[in-house]
């Protein structure tokens, strides 16, 4: 005996039904219009940014063509605002399917911490997949950063640090191997390097000095990254001190674009009878900025 399916195709036909309600609810949560006195791709922009820090990640967006017709704007106009939106990683779009709320991005720390401690401190699990392990001469470069010639014998550890399993960063470390020895046959899976280097080594980090600069993936770093090649991302260069003021470490570690940003907290620095209105510096004031 067999049954027809209902009007609709059963169960695809009500999935269906329920997700056209969704996005027919969230179009009618957006502004119902837009200002003449501003440019319409700078406000749908704006508008989207506001609305999906109230959505949720993985909620799909009305399509491209709905918002077209809402704001009665050019569909390459609403394209636009998604493709920006796209560039800072608030959304992202699947073939065939949508275009999707992101994750939220994580900021860079201010403070001197191992990812490790970084990611337990959000409430996930930090991991580390070991790539390279080995002791080399230290390039030219390499050198610089350390402070010691050319060729001197340095550990270097390559390792994908993920985050509740997910790859964030591609992290090469240069240590000197003087320093410390064995250290590259050391398993450092799901190890904090900084943890170890104190424990085992007396080597407690203390201070840093980083450089961040915007870079893309290659194709090597996108592949183990599992992302495009291509894709923004950030470049994190720090030469780390111990307690000492020893130099211990030379890394470069390149951040996912979409998921890491930088913040940071900026303070105007008044000098006296300068910062009032119309006040002449005097001699000694040096102007902010310059």
């Amino acid at each position: 005996m067999s049954f027809a399916n209902p009007v609709g195709g059963g169960r695809t036909g009500y999935t269906f039904a329920m997700r056209a309600s969704r996005q027919r609810a969230l179009l009618a949560s957006l502004p119902p219009s837009l200002s003449e006195r501003r440019a319409k791709g700078e406000q749908l922009q704006e508008i989207l940014e506001g609305f999906i820090e109230a959505l949720e990640p993985g909620t799909r967006l009305p399509s491209e063509r709905l918002l077209a017709k809402r704001y009665g704007v050019a569909r390459a106009t609403v394209t636009q605002a998604v493709d920006e939106l796209t560039g800072k990683g608030l959304i992202y779009r699947v073939h065939g399917s949508g275009t999707f709320v992101a994750e939220p991005k994580f900021r860079q720390p201010q403070t001197l911490t191992s990812f490790t401690e970084d990611m337990r401190a959000r409430g996930m699990t930090p991991g580390s997949i070991v790539l390279t392990r080995e002791a080399i001469g230290a390039s030219a470069v390499i050198a610089r950063h350390l402070q010691v010639p050319e060729g001197t014998p340095v550990v270097h550890v390559e390792r994908v640090r993920t985050a509740n399993g997910e790859p964030m960063a591609l992290e090469r470390t240069y240590l000197p191997a003087g320093r410390f020895p064995g250290l590259e046959a050391v398993d450092l899976t799901d190890v904090s390097l900084y943890l170890l280097l104190g424990e085992r080594w007396g080597a407690w980090v203390r201070s840093a000095d980083q450089w961040a600069s915007a870079v893309r993936l290659t194709e090597e770093e996108a592949e183990v990254l599992g992302v495009d090649c291509g894709q923004p991302a950030l470049l994190f260069q720090r030469v780390t001190c111990d307690q000492g003021g020893n130099l211990i470490e030379y890394v470069r570690s390149v951040y996912r674009g979409d998921r890491y940003e930088v913040h940071h907290r900026l303070e105007r620095i008044e000098l006296g009878a300068a910062a009032a209105p119309g006040a002449t510096p005097s001699p000694a004031s040096t102007a902010p900025g310059r």
